[in-house]
């Protein structure tokens, strides 16, 4: 049995009567389930019952995380789990509101594929795959799941995809290119401009332009000493 979306209440355990919640010193959002299944286990005396919560949590700006809890009770099985995901909790790369490359995801019988979209695409991903990304704070992707359809691998599956991402200037250093030779103009920009970092060639060219200038300035006095 399975059920999907927020757990507005829930994972506090009771009504708060209508009170707002203080906001997270961490910045993130409330935590969301994914789904909760109930696990009987046959005993001499008959079956026990216990249930997994699957949760999410993610501050909506390229910080995201899965836990997976267990326990008695549906309340307490998703406090776990919140407290896994806080624990677990990753930087994905980002250009702009989409994703900075394709990657294939793969944890067990799940395989994911999460590619980059243009701005006002949306998130094109259903079940376990949209919950993470819209925590994560992708606003622009297109994302399919190629294997199980059980919701634990698929969200297994796009975490492993999500932290496969590789940063542009990270991949520049090591291999030795500047990132427009691989990267595409428009994904380039984005990541630029939500990172706030010049592009690679135009580093080089203010750097080169300040060292010919310091290199003139210094020849300029000996030259004139030298007269």
């Amino acid at each position: 049995m399975g059920f999907g979306g927020n757990n507005r209440g829930d994972s506090r355990g009771g009504r708060d009567g209508g009170r707002e919640r203080a906001p997270d010193p961490d910045g993130l959002r409330e935590s969301r389930v994914i789904t909760i299944n109930r696990v009987a286990k046959v005993v001499k005396g008959g079956r026990r019952f216990s249930f997994t919560a699957l949760v999410v949590i993610g501050d909506g700006n390229g910080r995201v995380g899965l836990g997976y809890g267990k326990a008695k009770e549906v309340p307490l099985a998703i406090q776990k789990g919140t407290e896994e995901a806080r624990r677990s909790l990753f930087t994905v790369p980002m250009a702009g509101g989409t994703v900075i490359h394709e990657v294939l995801g793969r944890t067990g019988g799940g395989r994911v594929m999460i590619k980059p979209a243009s701005a006002g695409t949306g998130v094109i991903a259903g079940g376990a795959a949209r919950i993470i990304l819209e925590e994560a704070g992708v606003h622009d992707v297109l994302c399919k799941s190629l294997g199980s359809a059980n919701h634990i691998n698929v969200a297994r599956a796009t975490v492993d995809g999500l932290k496969q991402l590789q940063r542009p200037d990270d991949v520049a250093a090591r291999r030795g290119l500047h990132m427009d030779e691989f990267v595409p103009k428009g994904l380039l920009d984005a990541y630029n401009e939500s990172n706030k970092k010049p592009g690679a060639r135009d580093e080089k060219a203010t750097d080169g332009g300040t060292t010919d200038a310091a290199a003139e300035s210094d020849k300029a006095p000996a030259e004139t000493g030298a007269k």
